[in-house]
C-alpha cells in the first residue's frame, strides 16, 4: 500500500488519473467536472446527457459465475476467447434478468455455438434489445475481477518467494482464509435504527479480530467512523464504476496499520478487523449485537449517484460465494499483532493506476 501526498487537490487528482487511464473506454462514464453542462468546442455550454443506467438488478447465480468464469478462463490465449461477462450478459438478455431461468445447458449451447466458428457475439445479439445494457451492468460489477496478473507462491522444496504469472480470477473473498464465517442472503431486509430502511449490503458473521479483504485493487476514499456503520472503509475502483464499503470494523483497532484514505491497495491487502461497532453518533462504540462485517458494493455509472436518493446498490450473496474460492492467506506479526497478506500480488490495474499519480504528481511540481 503506498500513500501520494499531492501538492493540489486529491481528489482532482484522483479525477486526472481516473479519466487519462480509463476515460478512454468506449462505456465508461467518468467523473463530471461541471454539475450543469459541459463546454462544447465553441464555448458555449451545453446540457450534461442523462443517458446512464438509472437501475441495476444483479441476480446472476453462482452456478452461473462459476461456468462463465470456466468458458473465460479455459478459452484465454486460445483463437477463440469466451468473456465470461459476455457470456452472462448474452443470458441476461435472454432471460430478462432472471437468473431462476438458468440452465448450465443454455450457456453451454451458447458457447458451443462461438468456439465451432459458426457465428460470435456480435451477431447472436445483434436483435437482442437489451444486451447492450446487461453487458454494461455486469461489466460494471464484475469488470476487475478477472485478468492477467502476478502472484508470489512459496517455490516447491524451497521456502524462497518467486513470482508466477497468472490469468484467472484476481479478486478475492473479503475474509481471510482460515477464519470462518456464516451468512444468507439478506439483501434488502427490513432495517429500523435511525429510520426504516432496506438493508443494501451482505452481513458475514464472524470472529471479532478476523483479517477483512480488500477484494479489488482500488484507492481508499474514505475511512472513518459513520453512525450506522460504525467504523468503516470505502474503497473506489479505478474505473470509478465500483465502490466497496466495508462497516462494523473492529473497536478500538478496526483499521490495518498506517492505512489511509488516498492509500492504494491491492487486491488481497488486509485492511481492517472484524467487529461490532457502530448504531452511535458518538465513535468507538459497540452497539450491533452480532460481530460482522457488512460489506456493500455500489454501482456508479454517472457521479450524481455517489451520494444520495440515486445511489445503486446490488446483492452481492451469490458474488461473495464465487470470490470466496480466492480467499487471502494470512499471517500474523506477534510484535504489534497485526495482519498481513502472505503472498503479494502486482495488479496491472493498480500499477497503471500508480503511474499516473506519479505522472500526475511529477506534472503538478
Amino acid at each position: 500500500m503506498r500513500k501520494y501526498l499531492f501538492l493540489f487537490s486529491r481528489r482532482a487528482l484522483l479525477l486526472l488519473v481516473i479519466i487519462g487511464f480509463f476515460g478512454v473506454a468506449s462505456d465508461y462514464r467518468g467523473p463530471a467536472l461541471l454539475t450543469q453542462g459541459e463546454i462544447k468546442d465553441n464555448g458555449e455550454e451545453e446540457e450534461k446527457s442523462d443517458d446512464y443506467i438509472k437501475w441495476v438488478e444483479f441476480n446472476v447465480t453462482y452456478e452461473a459465475l462459476a461456468q462463465a468464469y470456466t468458458y473465460d478462463t479455459e478459452t484465454y490465449g486460445e483463437e477463440i476467447h469466451l468473456s465470461w461477462i459476455d457470456l452472462l450478459a448474452y443470458l441476461g438478455a435472454k432471460y430478462g434478468g432472471d437468473f431462476t431461468q438458468y440452465k448450465e445447458q443454455d450457456m453451454a449451447d451458447t458457447a458451443e455455438k462461438i468456439l465451432s466458428g459458426d457465428t460470435d457475439m456480435g451477431q447472436l445479439t445483434a436483435d437482442m434489445q437489451y444486451y447492450g445494457h446487461y453487458r454494461e451492468a455486469y461489466g460494471a460489477v464484475l469488470g476487475g475481477m478477472v485478468g492477467e496478473y502476478e502472484i508470489q507462491e512459496t517455490e516447491e522444496g524451497t521456502q524462497k518467494m518467486v513470482w508466477k504469472k497468472y490469468y484467472g480470477l484476481k479478486a478475492f473473498g473479503p475474509t481471510a482464509k482460515g477464519f470462518p464465517y456464516s451468512d444468507y442472503d439478506d439483501f434488502g431486509v427490513s432495517r429500523s435504527y435511525g429510520y426504516q430502511r432496506n438493508h443494501l449490503g451482505h452481513d458475514m458473521m464472524g470472529q471479532t479480530g478476523t483479517p477483512i479483504i480488500a477484494a479489488e485493487s482500488g484507492y481508499v476514499s474514505v475511512m472513518g467512523w459513520n453512525q450506522y456503520g460504525g467504523w468503516r472503509i470505502g474503497i473506489n475502483s479505478f474505473d470509478g464504476r465500483r465502490y466497496y464499503y466495508y462497516a462494523h470494523l473492529r473497536q478500538n483497532v478496526p483499521f490495518a496499520a498506517s492505512l489511509e484514505e488516498g492509500d492504494v491497495v491491492q487486491a488481497g491487502d488486509v485492511i481492517g478487523y472484524m467487529g461490532r461497532t457502530g448504531y452511535s453518533a458518538t465513535e468507538n462504540v459497540n452497539n450491533i449485537d452480532t460481530c460482522h462485517l457488512h460489506f456493500g458494493l455500489q454501482l456508479i455509472f454517472d457521479e450524481s449517484q455517489r451520494e444520495g436518493n440515486n445511489e445503486i446498490w446490488v446483492d452481492v450473496y451469490p458474488l461473495v460465494r464465487f470470490l470466496s474460492r480466492n480467499q487471502s492467506e494470512v499471517l500474523r506479526n506477534d510484535a504489534n499483532k497485526e495482519w498481513y497478506r502472505k503472498y503479494r500480488i502486482k495488479d496491472p490495474a493498480a500499477e497503471a493506476f500508480e503511474h499516473g499519480m506519479k505522472a500526475a504528481e511529477k506534472g503538478g511540481d
